[in-house]
């Protein structure tokens, strides 16, 4: 399906070097903000109270969030929970004067009647304290899961395509998630588990447009023999232009409804899908293609043909005859 075809071919590769310095930048500026201010990391990674409450009309998300502001909680998390009654609430773990962690007890009480001077039919149906060390294997499972993610996508380029193309696919991937990780750290935002959820997604939504990229640059050394392999690349691009527009636009539409109408819910979960589209757009065409142009990727990479066959199917006076195809 193609809304509009581009005629003539955009010539990409020709400001390939000058995109790629500045992805180089822009990646180790993200590094940099790593390194030097870390992660904000959510309850689920630090610890904390869970509390559920329970009203008895709609909850009001807003007024909660005011009223635990009031009581010193700045990275306090409120969201429905199973209906628009029920509400979850996340707890950071806080200390006293002595340097000591507030029990979650202590914690659930205060927050329980705060709640009640503003809407006394509000109930408390369930506490648990999150500790530090869950908080660790949450952390931990995660790095493990986008670590599996990123040799999942290394073995099957390989195997698709070639390892030219896998290497370029995989930095290019990893260029659109540390991007990602740099804006949270940079801005401070809060990364929890829906946070890791948009990364590992972005991961597979990334990589899918590498291989739409990498499909159309196989097809064009089999069509276009005489073609260099810029011109290839750059007609591969500009072929799957349309494509791009509709398949991106489209998802951004909804995530920006998501952004902009989900509420502090999804806020974090959306602006990072956000970020990860876009530059994932970005990186295949100048970080992926470009690195598999860099790294020398040929028309025998990928398409292997037995030479005493192809001179086997030639002419004695084919001026290719005895040469390697």
């Amino acid at each position: 399906m193609e809304f509009f075809r581009i005629r003539r071919d955009i010539p990409f590769m020709r400001h390939a070097l000058v995109l790629n310095l500045i992805s180089a930048l822009t990646f180790f500026a993200a590094v940099f903000f790593l390194a030097y201010k870390g992660l904000h990391l959510s309850v689920e990674f630090t610890g904390g109270t869970v509390m559920e409450i329970s009203y008895s009309q709609a909850a009001p998300l807003d007024s909660i969030r005011s009223d635990l502001t009031k009581l010193g909680y700045q990275d306090v998390q409120v969201q429905n929970f199973g209906s628009s009654k029920d509400v979850l609430i996340r707890l950071p773990l806080q200390k006293n004067a002595a340097g000591e962690a507030i029990s979650s007890s202590q914690q659930s009480g205060v927050v329980l009647e705060t709640l009640k001077a503003s809407h006394a039919d509000v109930s408390l149906k369930r506490v648990e304290f999150v500790g530090p060390q869950v908080g660790k294997e949450l952390a931990t499972d995660g790095l493990l899961a986008l670590l599996f993610v990123v040799l999942g996508i290394v073995i099957y380029l390989s195997i698709r395509f070639e390892w030219k193309f896998a290497l370029a696919g995989i930095i290019a991937n990893l260029h659109d998630v540390v991007i990602i990780l740099g804006f949270f750290a940079f801005f401070q935002w809060e990364f929890s588990l829906s946070v890791l959820a948009a990364v590992l997604a972005v991961l597979g939504y990334s990589v899918n447009e590498s291989v739409v990229i990498f499909d159309r640059i196989r097809e064009n050394f089999r069509k276009h023999r005489k073609m260099s392999t810029i011109a290839v690349i750059d007609n591969a691009i500009t072929s799957t232009t349309s494509r791009t527009i509709i398949t991106h636009g489209s998802t951004q539409m909804m995530v920006l409804a998501m952004l902009l109408f989900g509420g502090p819910t999804l806020y974090y979960f959306s602006l990072a899908l956000t970020i990860g589209i876009l530059f994932g757009i970005y990186s295949s065409v100048f970080v992926a293609a470009a690195l598999a142009m860099w790294l020398g990727v040929k028309r025998e990479d990928l398409i292997k043909v037995d030479s005493k066959t192809a001179n086997d199917n030639q002419k004695p006076d084919d001026p290719n005859f005895g040469a390697q195809v």
